[in-house]
C-alpha cells in the first residue's frame, strides 16, 4: 500500500483535471445521453470497465458478501445460489460496498473485500463483468469510518474519514481494480466528524469540527485544495448519484459536478420550515434520486436532477431507507420492528413484510442489518438467523428467497450491482 500524509492546507492550487467529456462506444455516440445522464470519461476510465482477468457477460452477476463475526468472508452466487468461503478479514464492525468491493470496518481500520462481480455504467446501456472474488488488503485508521463510493468501480476514488484519528483518505479505485490497496492521498486533520466525497477524480472535503469546521473544500488527487470551496455546516452523509456528488449539509446539500473538467459545487438548500434533516442517503446505484430518513418517521427525496427536495410522514418508526428511483418511484424501507416497507414518494405505504430481523435490531448485531436495493430486490441480511432475504419489492413485497450464505452474514454488501 502506497501513502502520502500530509496536513490539509488553506492555500489555493490549480486543479489539474481532464477535460470530462461524455464518453460512448464509436458506434453508439449520435445516441449519448444528456451530461446528467451518463458520466463522464474521466469518471468511466477506459476499458469499459474491463481489468485483467475478467470476464464480460451479457448481463448482471449479483453475488452477496457475507462477513461473519470472526471476520470470515464467503461469496454466494445469486444466480446459481453457489458459496464460497474466500478467507478472513478483521472482525466486522460495518460495511459499505459500491457494487463490487466491500468496505469492512474493523478495529484497525477497513478491510476490503473484492466481490469480484461489477457493472459498468455506459450511460444508455451497461457493461457487466465477472471475476474471482479477492482479498486485496487493508486501508489503517481509527474509526468510526465514514465511507463514501464513486460511480465506477474501476476509476476514481473511495473516500473515508476516520472519526478516531481525524485522517481523510482517498483510495485510488484503479489500482483497487487491480488488486492494489493504494491511497491517492491521506490528509490529516483535527476534526473528528467530516465526510471524504469523490468527485471525478477530486474528492470534496468536509469537516464538522476543528479549524477548519463548517467548510467544504475541493481538493485534487493529491490532496491539494483547488481553490473551489463552500460553507457547509455539520457535514454529514454523501453518496455518488447519476448527476454528481452529494454531501449533505445542515441547511440542505452540496452537489459536486464536474460538466466541463473543472469542480463546481452547488446548494440545494432545504424548503423553508423543513423537517429534521438526513444525517445519511441511500438509493439504488447511479440514480438520480436519493432517500434519507427524517427523524423515525419520515424520510427526505433528493432528486438531484431537478434540484429538489420532496419529505414525507409515514405511519411507522423507521431505521432505514432507500430510494429504489424505479418507474413507480418505490421507497423501501426498514422499520423498527425489522418489516420491510414499501413507500410512494408521497408517504403512502404500498407493502410490507412480516418482521423479519426484529431480534437483530433489538440487539448488538443492528449496526450488521443491512438492506440494499436493485433493479428488481432487496436484499435483507439477518446477522441473527444467519440468511439473507430476497425480497421483490415492487410485488407487494414478496420474500423471493430465503438465502444463505457461505459465512453467517455478521455484515454483508450486495456485488455485481
Amino acid at each position: 500500500m502506497t501513502s502520502r500524509p500530509r496536513r490539509l492546507a488553506h492555500a489555493a492550487a490549480p486543479l489539474a483535471l481532464a477535460s470530462l467529456v461524455l464518453a460512448g462506444c464509436a458506434a453508439e455516440a449520435a445516441d449519448a445521453p444528456t451530461p446528467d445522464e451518463a458520466p463522464t470519461e474521466e469518471q468511466q476510465g477506459d476499458g469499459h470497465g474491463h481489468v485483467e482477468g475478467a470476464q464480460e457477460l451479457g448481463e448482471p452477476q449479483p453475488r452477496l458478501v457475507s462477513v461473519s463475526s470472526d471476520g470470515t468472508v464467503g461469496v454466494l452466487d445469486l444466480l446459481t445460489e453457489e458459496a464460497e468461503e474466500i478467507g478472513s478479514v478483521g472482525a466486522p464492525i460495518r460495511a459499505a460496498s459500491d457494487g463490487r468491493f466491500a468496505f469492512v470496518e474493523t478495529d484497525e481500520g477497513v478491510d476490503v473485500v473484492d466481490g469480484g462481480a461489477w457493472s459498468w455504467d455506459h450511460g444508455d446501456h451497461f457493461h457487466y463483468y465477472a471475476a474471482d472474488p479477492a482479498l486485496p488488503g487493508s486501508i489503517p485508521g481509527e474509526g468510526p469510518v465514514a465511507v463514501a463510493t464513486p460511480p465506477l468501480a474501476t476509476a476514481g476514488g473511495t473516500g473515508l474519514f476516520f472519526s478516531g484519528s481525524g485522517d481523510a483518505v482517498l483510495v485510488d479505485m484503479k489500482a483497487l481494480s487491480e488488486g492494489e490497496v493504494s491511497e491517492l492521498f491521506r490528509l490529516e486533520t483535527d476534526a473528528s466528524a467530516g465526510v471524504v466525497a469523490p468527485v471525478g477524480d477530486a474528492a470534496v472535503v468536509a469537516l464538522a469540527d476543528g479549524s477548519d469546521a463548517g467548510l467544504a473544500r475541493v481538493v485534487d488527487a493529491e490532496g491539494s485544495p483547488t481553490g473551489v470551496e463552500e460553507a457547509c455546516e455539520d457535514p454529514s452523509g454523501a453518496i455518488a448519484t447519476r448527476v454528481g456528488t452529494v454531501v449533505g449539509c445542515a441547511d440542505g446539500a452540496l452537489l459536486a459536478v464536474a460538466p466541463g473538467g473543472d469542480v463546481t459545487l452547488e446548494r440545494i438548500p432545504f424548503p423553508d420550515d423543513a423537517a429534521e434533516r438526513p444525517l445519511a442517503f441511500d438509493g439504488r446505484k447511479n440514480r438520480p434520486t436519493v432517500a434519507g430518513l427524517s427523524g423515525s418517521d419520515g424520510f427526505w427525496l433528493l432528486d438531484t436532477r431537478a434540484g429538489e427536495w420532496t419529505h414525507a410522514e409515514v405511519d411507522a418508526t423507521l431505521v432505514r431507507v432507500v430510494a429504489a428511483d424505479d418507474d413507480d418511484e418505490n421507497v423501501v424501507a426498514l422499520d423498527d420492528e425489522g418489516r420491510v416497507r414499501v413507500f410512494g414518494r408521497d408517504g403512502e405505504e404500498r407493502a410490507a413484510t412480516e418482521p423479519l430481523v426484529a431480534d437483530a435490531l433489538a440487539g448488538t448485531e443492528a449496526s450488521g442489518v443491512s438492506l440494499t436495493v436493485d433493479t428488481q430486490r432487496a436484499y435483507l441480511g439477518d446477522p441473527v438467523a444467519g440468511v439473507v432475504h430476497e425480497i421483490d419489492y415492487a410485488d407487494g413485497a414478496r420474500i423471493a428467497r430465503e438465502l444463505t450464505p457461505a459465512t453467517s452474514p455478521a455484515v454483508s454488501a450486495e456485488v455485481g450491482r
